[in-house]
């Protein structure tokens, strides 16, 4: 147990609320690290904004200083006029001038350092969010589904936002610093044992803040995965995706208890911590007004004339004595000295605080793909001439034991349409994940015209195949751009964005909508218009004749679509696919049974490969499901 541990009363524990790890100050230390890095990125972000921000703060500096002299030049004048032993008018209310003048100038400025802060922190966070958005879509699939990239996708999403009041924390933290050394040198100039009574009467605050912001680091750290858990249950229980379940189930308890003792803990955690912190910071604060109330003892019979004796040692010998506006000046000094360097020190402690945050980011920007191309990367073929094969592929996915595919080998010949058939849990989503190169294959390979596909330019590779899962997207744009993002490049080509929304029937649902192809899809902001399932899937299914593909991958793409618009939609996709190769999953065998060949999956492992003709003659698994699924209709 640290110093400052036993000091607080933290002690180890295994409760899950109090398991807040302290950083040490080695790890404080090379927290700040991140900093100049980060200042670089503010630096891009506007060059001239920050130099101007920069040259304001050191004008802005100087001005306690001069303030606080020329109060004492304008009390000394003042008490030589009363005594009537001197004085000068005249020079008397050209100081207030210059003060008032001091004043304007000082608001002046700090208004103008408020909007370069807050312009400058807006366009870090814009440049920041894209940089994120665009490092993101570089990551691979896998990493997206592991919960610990989650976490640091998290935090680096709030850094996005949250570093601007880091911005402007260390441009504050310079600006003190400047002013500090124009005031220090007044202190030094009049009796230098003010500076060491300083350092004492800020120090103890110091530590306290420094210890508690570093538990504080920790206890958000730590509870990542909570609070994105937190926000998951705060968003299913208020959402438009979820209502019917909430309601039609009646989960509005359930969900809303688990938030409560989930929150709950959170609160507790964060309610202890806070209790510890307020009765320390009043304890050494206090400790710090004694050092601040002793310096303004000293000041006061540096005044009066009285001589100063501690230990032995002379701190005033009684000459030299100070004028009232001395007085005013080193007391004002004194006190703004000991405010400023209270906020470096508490802000020194909040900077390494938020360069910890910091560091999430800059390691969510380290993190890299494994799935890329290779220097000396192929181009993708003009035209398939062999086509794709499977080579002995087993795949099982990430922290997982099981494989989802075994000693996988087949070949889709150019031109072919091959449908994949099988239970659920058999692999076909996964072999298609495969074929578009989201995941490779821990063992065997899969060859494009003989060549391994992690020998073709992976972006070429990715735009000449055309893919629509599922569980596809339904962005909440408009029903011209939910169309072109099969081809975002394309989204002002309007033929084209209308010609596939013909090829998959979709124009029948963009003619109802109010505002045609301009039409915001879904609920989520004003004037959305709600499609149900199977004119989403139509929109979706647009996305993939928006491609130039030469592999078309459909999987489950009419599920939620009547017979005959099932029937009209793969009409039109073979007429599309004629030349092409071409995937599609489906458990309905009428639409199976278009396709050139069908293999068929069971365990991960290929059971059967073969026309549909050939598969119900064999009267093995394929001939059982068809037979299944025939009895149902008659």
């Amino acid at each position: 147990m640290s110093f400052f541990s036993r000091i607080f009363g933290v002690k180890k524990t295994s409760k899950p609320w109090e398991r807040e790890k302290p950083l040490s100050w080695r790890e404080n230390l090379q927290a700040l690290k991140s900093l100049p890095r980060f200042l670089k990125l503010v630096w891009v972000t506007h060059p001239p904004m920050t130099l101007a921000n920069s040259l304001l703060r050191v004008l802005q500096a100087g001005i306690p200083v001069t303030a606080l002299y020329i109060g004492k030049l304008i009390i000394d004048e003042v008490v030589l006029l009363a005594s009537h032993t001197g004085g000068d008018m005249a020079s008397m209310w050209r100081y207030v001038a210059f003060e008032f003048a001091l004043a304007l100038l000082s608001a002046l400025l700090s208004r103008a350092v408020s909007l370069m802060d807050a312009l400058l922190g807006d366009l870090f966070s814009n440049k920041t969010s894209e940089r994120l958005i665009a490092h993101a879509a570089k990551l691979d699939l896998p990493q997206f589904e592991d919960a610990t990239f989650y976490d640091k996708l998290e935090r680096a999403r709030r850094q996005t936002t949250g570093r601007v009041v880091l911005m402007s924390q260390m441009f504050t933290q310079v600006q003190d610093m400047i002013t500090i050394i124009f005031l220090g040198a007044g202190l030094v100039i009049f009796n230098p044992w003010l500076i060491l009574l300083l350092v004492l009467a800020v120090i103890p605050a110091f530590l306290s803040e420094t210890y508690f912001n570093q538990r504080s680091y920790s206890l958000a750290r730590n509870w990542t995965p909570e609070r994105r858990e937190l926000d998951y249950l705060r968003y299913i229980g208020a959402s438009d995706e979820t209502a019917k379940e909430m309601k039609i189930f009646g989960l509005a308890d359930f969900i809303r208890t688990s938030f409560a003792k989930l929150a709950d803990k959170y609160y507790r955690a964060n309610k202890a911590l806070a209790i510890k912190r307020a009765i320390w910071g009043f304890v050494f604060n206090g400790l710090g007004d004694i050092g601040y109330y002793a310096a303004y003892i000293v000041i006061i019979f540096q005044t009066i004339g009285v001589p100063i004796e501690v230990f032995g040692i002379t701190i005033f010998s009684g000459s030299d004595q100070l004028t009232i506006g001395d007085l005013t000046f080193l007391a004002g000094s004194f006190s703004r000295l000991r405010g400023l360097l209270r906020g470096i020190l508490s802000r020194f402690s909040s900077i390494a605080q938020n360069a910890l945050y910091l560091q999430d980011l800059f390691d969510f920007f380290e993190m890299e793909p494994k799935i890329t191309s290779t220097p000396e990367a192929l181009p993708f073929p003009k035209k398939i001439k062999q086509g794709f094969t499977f080579e002995n592929v087993t795949f099982k996915y990430p922290k997982t034991d099981a494989y989802v595919l075994k000693d996988l080998s087949f070949h889709l010949h150019a031109g072919e349409k091959l449908a994949l058939v099988g239970e659920n849990g058999a692999g076909k989503t996964t072999l298609v994940k495969l074929l578009a190169r989201l995941y490779d294959p821990d063992e065997g390979r899969i060859l494009l015209d003989g060549r391994d596909i992690k020998e073709y330019d992976l972006t070429a590779y990715r735009a000449a195949i055309g893919v629509i899962f599922q569980d596809f997207v339904r962005f909440h744009l408009s029903a011209s751009e939910n169309i072109a993002v099969g081809r975002i490049e394309a989204k002002e080509d309007v033929p084209r964005i209308e010609e596939a929304a013909s090829l998959s029937l979709a124009d029948s649902v963009i003619s109802q909508l109010p505002d045609g192809l301009q039409q915001r899809l879904g609920r989520r902001f004003n004037q959305g218009v709600e499609l149900s399932g199977g004119q989403w899937q139509k929109i979706a299914l647009a996305r993939a004749y928006m491609r130039d593909a030469s592999l078309l991958i459909l999987d489950e793409p009419t599920a939620a679509l009547d017979a005959r618009a099932e029937y009209e939609v793969f009409q039109r996709f073979a007429e599309l696919t004629a030349g092409k190769s071409a995937v599609l999953i489906s458990h309905r065998f009428s639409t199976v049974r278009m396709a050139d060949r069908i293999l068929v999956l069971e365990g991960g492992k290929r059971l059967e490969m073969g026309t549909h003709e050939e598969l119900h003659a064999l009267r093995g698994r394929y001939a059982e499901l068809f037979e299944l699924q025939a009895e149902g209709y008659r």
